[in-house]
C-alpha cells in the first residue's frame, strides 16, 4: 500500500493577481509532489484561495464588485495562471467554500465554550494590507514592518489566550527538530516571539462585514484564524469536526511550504489553534526564501513586480520552472531578472540538456539509422557514466527528502554535464569510420541514450513537459523510478527525430524583444 503524503502551499490571498514570487511556492510545492508521486507515494497536494478580510472588501468596492464576485474573478485568474505553469495539484480549497465556513465557525465556537477564546476590547495600529495589529516594538518610523501605513483601531474583538499554550509550544518546537525548516526559521521564531509571554491574539473583527461569522453575529472570524483553517477544511471536514476519510488518510501534513514572513502565523498561532482542539501538529513547517527582482524585494509600490505572464510571453513555462527551481537556493533569498533567465535558459537548458539530447540522437540517427541496440562500452574512459546514473536516484532522493530542491536538480545537471563530456572524451564519429570500433560505438550509443532517459525521468519533477518530449523523442515508455535503479533499462527500438528543445538567445537581442513588449 502506497505511503501517503499531503503537502500544502499556503493560500493566496485572492486580492489580486500573484506575482512570480508567489507563484514560485506553488511551483516549488508542485515539484516536491510529482517527486513523490514518482517515488511511490499517495500524494495529496492542496492549494487554493484566502477570500476573506478588509482588503478584500475594499478592493471589491474599487471594482464596482460584491467580494464574493470579486473572489471569484480572482480565484479562477489563479487557477490559470497554475495551469499556465503545470502545477498538478490535487484540491483547490476557497475560503468561501461552504464546509470550510462550518469548520471555521464550529472551531471558533469549540475554542470558546472550553474557555481558550473570550471577549474583550482592543486599542492599537492596525496594518491593512498584513490584516495584522502590530506590535509598538514593531512599528518603525509610525510604518509597519514591510512599510505599510498603520491604522489605529479601538474595537471590541473576542481575545484567543495564546500563553496557556506557549509552553507546550516551545517544549514541542525543541523535541522536534524537523517542526520548522530551516533551522534558521526556527531560531527566529524562538528568539523573536517565544522568549517574551505571548499577547493574547485578537481573532474577531466588527469594523467590517467581509468574513465569516461567528456565533456572535456583530464579529466575524478573522482572517488569518480563517485562512489556516484551510489545511484541515480542505480534507473534507464539515461542521461536526468528524473525521472524514481524507482527513483520516492524510493529516497530520507532511509539509506545509509558505513564505518566510508567514512564518510566525504558521509556527506559533496555528499549531497552538490544533493544540486547543487535540489535533496533531503538522510534520514540517517549512518557509522558503523569497524571488528577488534584481537583488530587490518585489513591491507594487515599487513597481519592480515581474508576473508570469509576462515571462511566458518571452520564455518557454519549463525555463521559468527550472529557473525558480534551480536558481532560489534551499535559505537564502535568489534573484530573477530577465538578463539571467536568459543566462540560465542558454547554458543549463540549451546547451547542457538540449544540446546533449538532439546530439546524441543526431548521431544515432546519423550512423545508426536510428536504432539503439543494447550494448556497453569496452574502453576505460575517464567518466563512467554507469556509475553516475546508477547512484543519480539515491542522491536525488536524498535532496529531495530533506526538501533541497535546488541541490537535487544540480545532481541531474552534474550526469548531463558529464554526459556532454563523455561525447568529447569518446569521439564516436571517429569510431564510426573505424571498422573495428563499431561494438565500441553501440556501446558508446546505448549508454548516452540510457543517461538520456536515466535524466529524463528524473525531470519529470522538475521540468515535466520537456521531460515528456524527451521521452517521446528516444521512443521510451520505461518512466518510472523502478526503471532507473540499475543502468540499462532502455530496450533496442527506434529513436523519433530530434527536435530542439530549448531555444538559445542571442541575450541582447531577446533583452531588446523583452523590452519593446
Amino acid at each position: 500500500m502506497k505511503k501517503p503524503f499531503y503537502i500544502s502551499t499556503a493560500i493566496a490571498y485572492a486580492s489580486a493577481i500573484p506575482h512570480v514570487g508567489n507563484v514560485y511556492e506553488a511551483i516549488l510545492a508542485d515539484a516536491i509532489a510529482r517527486f513523490k508521486r514518482l517515488d511511490g507515494f499517495d500524494v495529496y497536494f492542496q492549494t487554493g484561495t484566502d477570500e476573506h478580510g478588509q482588503k478584500i472588501e475594499s478592493r471589491a468596492m474599487e471594482h464596482n464588485l460584491d467580494p464574493k464576485s470579486f473572489t471569484d474573478k480572482i480565484s479562477g485568474e489563479i487557477k490559470r495562471i497554475y495551469a499556465s505553469v503545470d502545477v498538478s495539484y490535487d484540491h483547490f480549497v476557497r475560503t468561501t467554500d461552504k464546509n470550510h465556513y462550518e469548520v471555521v465557525q464550529a472551531i471558533f465556537k469549540k475554542l470558546y465554550d472550553q474557555g481558550d477564546i473570550y471577549l474583550g476590547k482592543y486599542s492599537g495600529w492596525y496594518s491593512v494590507s498584513e490584516e495584522s495589529f502590530i506590535a509598538d516594538k514593531d512599528i518603525v518610523d509610525g510604518k509597519g514592518p514591510n512599510g505599510d501605513k498603520l491604522v489605529w483601531t479601538e474595537e471590541e474583538t473576542y481575545f484567543f489566550d495564546l500563553k496557556k499554550y506557549q509552553k507546550r509550544l516551545v517544549d514541542y518546537i525543541e523535541s522536534h527538530p524537523e517542526f520548522i525548516l530551516p533551522e534558521t526559521r526556527k531560531n527566529e521564531m524562538i528568539n523573536n516571539f517565544l522568549t517574551e509571554p505571548l499577547q493574547d491574539l485578537s481573532v474577531s473583527r466588527t469594523s467590517f462585514k467581509w468574513g465569516i461569522p461567528t456565533f456572535d453575529k456583530k464579529h466575524v472570524t478573522y482572517v488569518w484564524i480563517d485562512a489556516l483553517t484551510n489545511y484541515i477544511s480542505g480534507l473534507g471536514l464539515d461542521g461536526s469536526l468528524t473525521p472524514s476519510e481524507k482527513y483520516s488518510k492524510y493529516w497530520p501534513a507532511d509539509i506545509h511550504l509558505i513564505g518566510k514572513d508567514i512564518l510566525r502565523f504558521h509556527t506559533i498561532y496555528w499549531p497552538i489553534m490544533l493544540m486547543a482542539l487535540d489535533l496533531p501538529l503538522p510534520k514540517t513547517v517549512f518557509g522558503h526564501p523569497w524571488v528577488l527582482i534584481d537583488k530587490s524585494k518585489m513591491s507594487k509600490s515599487v513597481g519592480n513586480t515581474l508576473y508570469v505572464d509576462d515571462i511566458l510571453t518571452h520564455f518557454k513555462k519549463d525555463t521559468l520552472r527550472y529557473y525558480v527551481l534551480h536558481e532560489i537556493p534551499y535559505a537564502a533569498d535568489g534573484n530573477l531578472t530577465y538578463e539571467l533567465l536568459i543566462e540560465r535558459n542558454n547554458t543549463d537548458l540549451a546547451n547542457t540538456l538540449g544540446n546533449l539530447v538532439n546530439r546524441t540522437i543526431g548521431m544515432a540517427n546519423k550512423y545508426r539509422g536510428g536504432v539503439i541496440k543494447k550494448a556497453n562500452t569496452k574502453v576505460a574512459y575517464e567518466i563512467s557514466l554507469v556509475d553516475a546514473c546508477n547512484s543519480l536516484l539515491n542522491k536525488v532522493r536524498e535532496k529531495m527528502d530533506a526538501y533541497k530542491v535546488s541541490d537535487a536538480i544540480e545532481e541531474i545537471m552534474k550526469v548531463l554535464r558529464s554526459a556532454n563530456k563523455f561525447i568529447d572524451v569518446t569521439e564516436p564519429w571517429k569510431l564510426f569510420k573505424d571498422d573495428s570500433s563499431q561494438d565500441e560505438l553501440d556501446g558508446v550509443l546505448y549508454e548516452l541514450i540510457e543517461t538520456v532517459r536515466f535524466t529524463a525521468v528524473l525531470l519529470q519533477a522538475f521540468i515535466p513537459e520537456t521531460a515528456e518530449k524527451i521521452l517521446n523523442q528516444i521512443n521510451t515508455t520505461k518512466n518510472t523510478f523502478d526503471s532507473i535503479v540499475t543502468f540499462g533499462g532502455f530496450e533496442t527500438t527506434t529513436l523519433n527525430k530530434p527536435e530542439v528543445l530549448f531555444e538559445r538567445f542571442n541575450p541582447e537581442e531577446k533583452l531588446e524583444e523583452i523590452l519593446k513588449g
